[in-house]
């Protein structure tokens, strides 16, 4: 970037090491970022980002909503913006943010997609995993997405030492890097006990630091977890989404739809507002609807 966009670098920096932003989200802000430099360089002749203007964002954001660009990604490069010109106004290089008068569009709420009871069921008590370890493990994956609905980061980040089989509980190092305790059933506790233990008398010379290992003894990589989740759910439903994200949002919803507090749901999802949580409670609501459409005899 030119050398006036410095800001931006030293934002970045201000996320990368002292919020602990992960580095999918750190390339998501700089595209962002970058997006809307390279704009004002050209329309407006702008080279400092601290002379911008709240016409030069909504020329921006007309742009873009030109481009065919839907309300919630205008609404994340809306929200990057708002933040980076907070950063410059705690920093005192700018005296007041250009994002004071924008107001972000509407977006259509859409009720997050998850996999039915029975259908989590028939993948655990009666489908065929694959062959040996790679099966051992594909299974494993599966069980502990849908058990603890953690984030598929996290589930690759998880270390054996984060297992703590006295008190069947598993550490997780979530989103700015904010640790959170979960709770596992026994059977889970069993399963990874065993895998842990197969994993270091039957491997040669297995990655001991991570939990989960392919046939090599190496850790999993984000592609691997993708394809054993798409694989698995394909065979059990036809869902337009199956990606590990899937799991987490049936793991929600299917506490909400048993009576679970939404407080609890939130902590165990490590969400750091209730507002995110607030969603799986469509899908409960949803659910009262059906049984009532069914069941009253005046439906």
């Amino acid at each position: 970037m030119p050398q006036s966009s410095t800001p931006i670098a030293s934002f970045l920096d201000y996320l990368k090491f002292q919020k602990r932003y992960s580095r999918h989200t750190l390339i998501s802000y700089e595209n962002d970022l970058k997006g809307f430099y390279d704009f004002i360089s050209v329309q407006y002749e702008e080279t400092s980002i601290t002379n911008v203007k709240s016409t030069y964002v909504r020329s921006w954001l007309a742009e873009l909503k030109s481009k065919d660009h839907n309300a919630k990604t205008i609404n994340r490069k809306i929200s990057t913006l708002k933040t980076f010109f907070k950063y410059l106004l705690k920093q005192g290089l700018v005296t007041t943010s250009p994002m004071a008068t924008i107001v972000s569009p509407k977006q259509s709420k859409r009720l997050p997609q998850f996999v039915d009871k029975r259908d989590m069921d028939t993948l655990f008590a009666h489908m065929e995993y694959a062959p040996g370890w790679k099966g051992r493990t594909e299974k494993l994956v599966m069980l502990i997405l849908y058990n603890t609905g953690i984030r598929q980061a996290e589930l690759l980040g998880l270390k054996e030492s984060n297992i703590d089989t006295g008190r069947s509980q598993l550490k997780v190092l979530g989103k700015g890097g904010k640790e959170r305790i979960i709770p596992i059933s026994n059977d889970l506790n069993q399963a990874i006990a065993d895998y842990i233990k197969d994993k270091h008398g039957s491997l040669i010379s297995p990655n001991k630091e991570v939990l989960l290992v392919r046939e090599n003894g190496q850790k999993l990589y984000p592609k691997w977890v993708y394809n054993t989740v798409n694989t698995y759910l394909t065979l059990v439903t036809t869902l337009d989404k199956k990606s590990p994200h899937i799991l987490r949002h049936t793991f929600a919803t299917h506490l909400t739809n048993n009576g679970a507090e939404l407080n609890a749901v939130k902590e165990l999802l490590g969400h750091s507002s209730l507002a995110a949580t607030q969603i799986y409670t469509h899908n409960t609501i949803e659910k009262l609807k059906d049984i009532y459409k069914k069941a009253h005899p005046k439906a």
